[in-house]
């Protein structure tokens, strides 16, 4: 074991057979980016599991987050009988968890039973885009910004208390500021320190905007180890926070009397030997090479139409408000924080940050979407316009994001470019599971309606 978590095949199985480890997780993500599969005991795992893998059923890519089945989707159904998926070990991401007593988790890769890639699958998503990428000799290379919400209850006593009057963990904004973030370094130090140990390297956590509001900055790495990384990071934070007897949310906007979490997204292409910052170019003004002026058009062309891939909930779009650190506006500026994209760093570490993807983005997704967009715009040969220099907010000559989770659904319906970048059975996919969680929220009647109608009306 290299001392950070990260182990080989065989350095689990020594672990394994010598009892260090006992446990082995074998996971992947759902279409809401949560961490499912099996446990299973140590010795069984290496006999009967490394091997073939687990057995899954292929409605936890339909289901809905209180795992009841959902209609209409192609991949599964009660018309396809509801078969099994195996989940297949990705042998470069064992890692022993810190947290959890003798326990591994191993992410996995979803097959059919036949042997075939599961293509709605979000790590498959995913690593389409990789492959895309490396057609054109380039390497993508991520980092993300994921924010959070700490509150001082429990998450039974949130649950309890019908998630009303909760009360976060500090009174106060706390960016940057490293006062008041000491009073919460109980829960966040050891998120950290519990991240770095597992094989998913830290570089900073800070305060951010919000009352009892943190950000956590993970290492960048490739597209399908960075996502991994945010899945883990996510997965960890609600543990860790709950045996201090603390919750912590990554909804997009768990108040609107503050303000919501974002996912920032960074990505920048490289040569296929990782030496290279193919955005790179200290011969131009602005330091851009043709490539990343190509790739940030994209991204742009591309942006409304794929909202849905960094916006997927219907609390996603309250995030998005003018003057709340928030985009509204897709345009793009020299680090420019009013923008949907920013042009960041210089030389090797030249990169463009997409400030739309709120925390509840599935990781999977939404660099699948940033990535793809790029492409588009390299693979057409897209124009960049100048950059915007003043408050994008204002602006009156840049397209808005959607304002709604419908205003999305219709965006990415009718969109060629998704179909393009994505393919038929993936852009269905994306569209049933948004026109589900519409529907769903479409069978229950709000607090702001009663407290609006029912009475007075």
């Amino acid at each position: 074991m290299n001392g950070r978590g990260v182990i080989s095949r065989n350095e689990l199985t020594e672990l394994i057979e010598s009892e260090l480890v006992d446990t082995v997780i074998m996971a992947f993500p759902d279409r809401y980016g949560r961490l499912v599969g099996k446990r299973s005991s140590g010795h069984f795992f290496l006999e009967h599991v490394a091997e073939h893998g687990t057995e899954n059923c292929d409605y936890l890519l339909t289901c809905d987050l209180d795992d009841q089945p959902e209609t209409g989707f192609r991949f599964s159904s009660f018309d396809t009988g509801y078969g099994d998926m195996v989940a297949g070990a990705d042998w470069s991401t064992v890692r022993v968890l810190s947290w959890l007593d003798r326990t591994a988790l191993v992410m996995c890769d979803l097959t059919t039973p036949s042997g075939e890639a599961v293509e709605v699958a979000p790590r498959t998503i995913l690593r389409r885009q990789m492959e895309a990428s490396r057609d054109l000799g380039a390497v993508p290379m991520l980092g993300s910004e994921i924010e959070f919400f700490m509150y001082r209850e429990t998450y039974s006593e949130a649950y309890e208390a019908d998630y009303r009057d909760l009360h976060t963990h500090s009174p106060f904004a706390e960016d940057y500021s490293i006062q008041i973030t000491t009073q919460d370094e109980v829960v966040v130090g050891d998120i950290r320190r519990a991240l770095d140990a597992s094989g998913v390297p830290v570089e900073f956590s800070k305060g951010e905007a919000g009352a009892g509001q943190h950000e956590i900055n993970l290492s960048y790495a490739d597209s399908i180890e960075m996502a991994d990384r945010n899945l883990i990071y996510k997965f960890a934070a609600k543990e860790i926070a709950s045996r201090h007897g603390r919750s912590l949310t990554f909804m997009a906007k768990p108040s609107f009397a503050d303000v919501g979490s974002s996912c920032h997204v960074h990505v920048s292409l490289w040569d296929e030997s990782r030496t290279s910052n193919l955005f790179a170019d200290e011969s131009d003004s602005l330091g851009m090479s043709a490539m990343f002026r190509h790739f940030l058009a994209g991204q742009i062309a591309t942006a409304r139409e794929f909202s849905l891939l960094w916006a997927p909930t219907v609390n996603s779009y309250k995030r998005f408000q003018p003057e709340s650190w928030a985009p509204t506006g897709v345009g793009w500026g020299i680090d420019n924080r009013t923008l949907g994209f920013r042009k960041v760093g210089h030389g090797a570490s030249t990169r463009v940050e997409n400030r739309i993807p709120g925390a509840d983005a599935v990781s999977y997704l939404a660099f699948a979407g940033n990535v793809a967009g790029g492409l588009y715009g390299i693979r057409h040969g897209l124009e960049l316009g100048p950059p915007y220099a003043g408050n994008g907010y204002t602006a009156t000559d840049v397209d808005r994001i959607p304002w709604n989770l419908p205003d999305a659904i219709e965006a990415w319906r009718a969109s060629d470019k998704a179909r393009e970048c994505f393919g038929d059975d993936v852009h269905h996919w994306i569209l049933r599971s948004a026109e589900t969680e519409w529907a769903s929220f479409n069978r229950s009647v709000t607090d702001w309606e009663l407290r609006r109608y029912f009475e007075r009306i």
